[in-house]
């Protein structure tokens, strides 16, 4: 029976016992609504360590617009129901106001990375992210920490923060998982239209088709969507556009 934790000293106490008793810890951090992606990270979890635990946040300080905010789905019966399938052990569900006790007046800044890509069209939004994996990663003292690639800006960034704090957790990449016509899992995705569905397994086919990134823009936009940018990043090819009210991000090894 999975265990559910809600109070956040209640849950510094139970990962001090597992580490007590010599049990490696294998975390991933989500905001809910889980979906195949976050299941594999949960599976692969379970497999690498002897205890899986999952985090169940939706964290208000990485979300500039409040009306998205209030938009993603809170569905923890079933988040509960399929972490427990997919091996999980523990979730922490913690209270905002206890996850933020100092009202966020201290926060994680990173100066340059997060400026671009999604730091450039989400103002605040990376300052949310870091501060709040920081917090998590120090309560529940993980020997590794799994994060999706579709993120890939995010994952660099945890990356990062994770080497200038000297912290032990180790920081582990798994592969985006994506549905059969491709479109990269994501909660967002629900919110899309029939229409708009239907159209978005395009962002990956045109991305992954091996043009320069100014072509790539220029294809997007004629299929119909709205483009924030398609920029290249090292071996990556990022891109992040819009559909409705819905803003899909993805990337592909350039």
């Amino acid at each position: 029976m999975i265990e559910l934790v809600e109070d956040l000293d209640r849950a510094r106490g139970r990962m001090a016992e597992l580490r007590r008793a010599g049990l490696s810890i294998g975390f991933v951090p989500t905001m809910g609504a889980l979906h195949d992606g976050h299941l594999s990270l949960i599976r692969r979890a379970r497999a690498e360590c002897d205890r899986a635990v999952v985090s169940i946040f939706v964290n208000p300080t990485q979300y500039d617009d409040p009306a998205d905010l209030e938009r993603y789905p809170r569905t923890l019966a079933a988040d509960l129901e399929k972490a427990e399938a997919a091996g999980a052990d523990l979730v922490i569900h913690p209270d905002a106001g206890a996850l933020y006790r100092d009202g966020y007046r201290y926060r994680v800044h990173e100066t340059e990375a997060s400026r671009e890509l999604e730091g450039a069209h989400r103002a605040g939004h990376f300052d949310g992210v870091l501060t709040v994996v920081l917090k998590l990663l120090n309560i529940v003292g993980a020997d590794r920490a799994y994060f999706g690639e579709k993120d890939w800006q995010q994952l660099e960034l945890v990356r990062g923060m994770a080497a200038a704090f000297f912290l032990g957790t180790q920081i582990v990449a798994c592969p985006t998982v994506r549905e059969p016509d491709g479109l990269a899992m994501s909660s967002r995705n629900i919110h899309l239209t029939p229409a708009e569905r239907a159209l978005a397994p395009e962002l990956y086919r045109i991305l992954a088709s091996g043009a320069e990134p100014a072509e790539i823009a220029r294809r997007l936009a004629t299929a119909g969507f709205g483009v924030d940018y398609v920029e290249r990043r090292g071996a990556r090819l990022l891109a992040a556009v819009r559909l409705g009210k819905v803003r899909l991000i993805d990337n592909v090894e350039a």
